[in-house]
């Protein structure tokens, strides 16, 4: 008899009326056999120049040697930023058609910047998996709208609703090295080690990433992986552990001027880049070395000696997960990319900051404090980010950083290893590429065709070309001719060789951005504008601009004040959308993008069971060491510590806690344009006051915890400094008024947090 099962299942038996009569089947497991692993690697922040093979001084064994196995690009395109650098790389399409026009905070209300990807957009994750890959996710995501990364979610922009079986990092654009809010999976989890036992989060993710491909193999080692690895290095903080920092002591004294010149030298030699190139002039801002005076040499010195520690830290890190694929007899049936998402980062302004906080505040660096704290940089007591001299030293020999779509933001390195398919090991590729090239890549030479349907959901064109022909012929031609570029206003567009670039000034009108031309093809560094010489050619490029833009989704250009990029993020079922916050503990991890302002003061009440005068412990702990607040109990007085970057102002109550339900509050209320006044209360009772003289805009990356301490906010306790009683609710109440300087502020610092 013939039947149909109800589920719909396509059955490949026979089904009867008993056993007797039917024929059991079983569909074939998608194994994916004889396919090969995936890896890949993708570094921040990381310039042209950076790595070893690329030119640098800089120590990156590991991946030289993944070079010098594989193929080096120098063609290699991203889209200058993090996010939709990420959304390329893991859709294959181009980043304003999938709603990543910048980073995913934000949601400014047209279809080209949601801040998530439309499932119309698989990712690479999502057709791996279904084609028979275990599929893993560690570090860095950014992909998902922050104010959507809390425990209530909603979860679906999260990597394991977007193909990956497992996840282990940071959900942010940032995280301190050293006290990362971790997620494993879908929930958040405490940081397994502290400082004092040598933990750091590349070392963990590396660890994590080791032993999801270590279950797979032990298990089912006929199945192949995809391990997509973002590490949080090199964005800031820059944080390594102390030997490497040592390591680097005095190697940058001579400046940026001498390590352009060196680095731009090695490039020739190794062929990076043609012997005809020009290094290009100092960009707007930044100093020729022997201008600055010592303490600015100094203080620039030992940022780039961070950057640099952080740097060789990685790479190692990089070094025992390519040792633990030799030691399973992996490498060899793996392809393992190694890429940055952008180029050097100009967060750091023209002299570099300690703390980048100062910069999310519109502060000034204070030189004579930053030199007084010279060996805090790069540890736990800092989060610092590089000078612009070194940032274009890291673009060497190309202009502009990171954001912007001349050469130092969206040219960048790339290196596939793979040498059983590839040719022979160690040459250079200059054929243009971009971020969207790789998904289709890595489909073809895993003989996968681009899915119509995923999910039942009818995908949308891929926009890359595969770029395995180059992989065995150097001379093999590229696969497209054109690509854009758009990021905040900035544009480009690259056509047969040729590329037309404008850097656009925020709030200037877009017909007014002066063009440039260049002949790629023949000018590596964007040096000899030929905008004058080539009228005609320049405005066909210009036009092909419009016409690529209006295709991909780029319109409308949109620089509008970053208060209406960010509204979005505060609307009905986010946590940011109301002025009264009421939680019960005992509860996750609070993310900061999810946290109550403090710009403009708050009112905090803990309602609590102290069990007794001795029970100690945080109640309310935000940021870092850095700067931050944190309400708690130490030898029975509870205590209030507003942290602004290591000046400190304490309120601590006279008398000890008595045991029973209490209430206690603290008031912040704004005295003046900076200043405000903290007042401590126990069960309504006034117990202790203080002054802040700057209340900050924007207090830290590091979110909130209830109930203990995940960063300690001073050195009176160490963390997680539990609270041993129960603690019934936690209110925060916002006083009302605009709130457009705090939003800008939160603005600025999610932009230079991607």
């Amino acid at each position: 008899m013939s039947y149909k099962h109800p589920s719909g299942e396509e059955f490949g038996g026979v089904i009867g009326r008993t056993v007797a009569e039917s024929k059991p089947w079983w569909p074939e497991p998608k194994l994916a056999k004889g396919a090969p692993n995936v890896v890949i690697v993708v570094l921040d922040d990381s310039g042209f120049a950076h790595f070893g093979c690329y030119g640098s001084t800089i120590e990156t064994p590991n991946i030289d040697r993944l070079a010098a196995g594989g193929l080096r690009f120098t063609g290699f395109h991203t889209t200058a930023l993090c996010s939709p650098s990420r959304a390329c790389l893991l859709t294959g399409r181009n980043h304003h058609a999938v709603g990543m026009r910048a980073i995913s905070n934000m949601d400014t209300g047209f279809p080209n910047m949601r801040g998530a990807l439309p499932r119309s957009a698989a990712t690479l994750a999502e057709i791996l998996r279904d084609h028979g890959h275990a599929t893993f996710a560690a570090g860095k995501w950014h992909l998902a709208p922050m104010a959507e990364c809390t425990a209530a979610g909603p979860l679906h922009n999260w990597p394991l609703q977007r193909g990956f079986d497992r996840y282990y990092g940071f959900l942010q654009g940032e995280t301190d090295q050293f006290y990362p809010e971790l997620t494993s999976d879908n929930h958040f989890i405490d940081t397994p080690g502290t400082v004092a036992e040598g933990y750091h989060v590349s070392e963990d993710v590396v660890d994590r990433s080791i032993g999801f491909i270590r279950d797979t193999k032990s298990l089912v080692p006929e199945r192949p992986f995809f391990l997509y690895l973002a590490f949080g290095a090199t964005h800031s903080p820059h944080q390594s552990p102390r030997s490497y920092l040592e390591k680097y002591r005095g190697r940058f004294d001579a400046g940026w001027d001498a390590a352009r010149e060196e680095w731009f030298a090695r490039q020739k030699q190794f062929g990076i880049v043609p012997k005809e190139t020009r290094l290009a002039p100092h960009n707007p801002g930044v100093k020729p070395w022997a201008q600055l005076s010592e303490k600015e040499r100094l203080f620039a010195a030992r940022l780039q000696e961070a950057f640099a520690a952080m740097l060789d830290h990685t790479d190692a890190q990089i070094g025992r997960l390519v040792g633990s694929l030799k030691e399973l007899n992996l490498l060899d049936d793996t392809l393992f990319i190694v890429m940055s998402d952008n180029g050097a980062s100009q967060e750091g302004g023209p002299t570099g900051v300690l703390d980048e906080m100062r910069y999310f505040n519109g502060m000034r660096e204070d030189l004579e404090t930053a030199v007084a704290r010279l060996d805090d940089i790069g540890g736990p007591n800092s989060h610092c980010n590089i000078p612009w001299g070194w940032a274009q030293a890291g673009n060497t020999p190309l202009k502009w950083y990171k954001q912007n779509t001349h050469g130092g933001g969206v040219r960048d390195p790339l290196i596939i290893h793979w040498p059983a398919k590839l040719g022979a090991p160690g040459q250079i590729r200059p054929q243009f590429c971009h971020a969207i090239d790789l998904a289709p890549t890595i489909m073809d030479l895993l003989n996968i065709e681009s899915p119509s349907v995923v999910a039942g959901v009818p995908q949308m064109p891929v926009h890359g070309t595969s770029l395995a022909p180059a992989l065995t012929d150097p001379n093999a031609a590229t696969a497209r001719n054109t690509q854009y570029f758009e990021m905040l206003g900035h544009r480009g567009i690259w056509h047969r060789g040729w590329k037309a670039v404008t850097h656009h000034e925020s709030g200037t009108p877009f017909d007014d951005d002066k063009w440039e031309l260049y002949h790629l093809d023949e000018d590596f560094s964007e040096c000899n504008d030929l905008a004058i010489s080539e009228p005609m050619r320049l405005k066909e490029m210009v036009d092909l601009w419009w016409a690529e833009a209006e295709s991909n989704g780029v319109l409308p250009l949109d620089d509008r004040g970053a208060a209406i990029l960010f509204r979005a993020a505060m609307r009905p079922g986010l946590p940011t959308s109301r002025r009264r916050f009421v939680y019960y503990p005992p509860i996750s991890h609070i993310v900061a993008d999810a946290c109550p302002s403090t710009a403009r003061g708050w009112t905090m009440t803990v309602e609590l069971d102290h069990p007794s005068s001795e029970a100690d412990g945080a109640l309310i702990s935000r940021g870092s060491s850095n700067s931050g607040f944190v309400l708690y109990v130490k030898q029975g007085r509870v205590k209030f510590d507003y942290n602004c970057f290591h000046q400190h102002t304490l309120v601590e109550s006279e008398n000890r806690l008595a045991a029973g339900r209490r209430q206690i509050a603290v008031k912040i209320d704004k005295t003046d344009k900076t200043a405000a006044r903290a007042v401590l209360l126990i069960d309504g009772v006034q117990v202790g006051e203080g002054q802040i003289t700057n209340l900050l805009r924007i207090l830290s990356s590091t979110g909130m915890d209830l109930g203990r301490s995940l960063s300690p906010i001073n050195a009176d306790y160490q963390s997680p400094f539990n609270y041993p009683g129960r603690i019934l609710s936690v209110v925060f109440e916002l006083p009302t008024g605009p709130q457009d300087r705090e939003i800008d502020a939160q603005v600025r610092a999610a932009m230079t947090r991607q």
